[in-house]
């Protein structure tokens, strides 16, 4: 940022920015993932957070 005080008391606000060094989060999409095996990820069930005790569930 710069400040530029001209001859009748005024102040100037100067000010840039560099969109080039944005990045995205590292969950956002196509962000890649840890913990898939062959392939395949492991999911949980959403409600309990917890896999279900029935195989013919998962």
């Amino acid at each position: 940022m710069q400040v530029k005080d001209d001859s009748l008391g005024q102040v100037e606000f100067t000010v840039s920015i560099d969109s080039t060094i944005a990045r995205a989060h590292q969950h956002a999409a196509g962000a890649r993932k840890r913990g898939t095996t062959a392939g395949r990820s492991i999911r949980s069930n959403r409600k309990t957070g917890r896999r279900s005790d029935d195989p013919a569930v998962d």
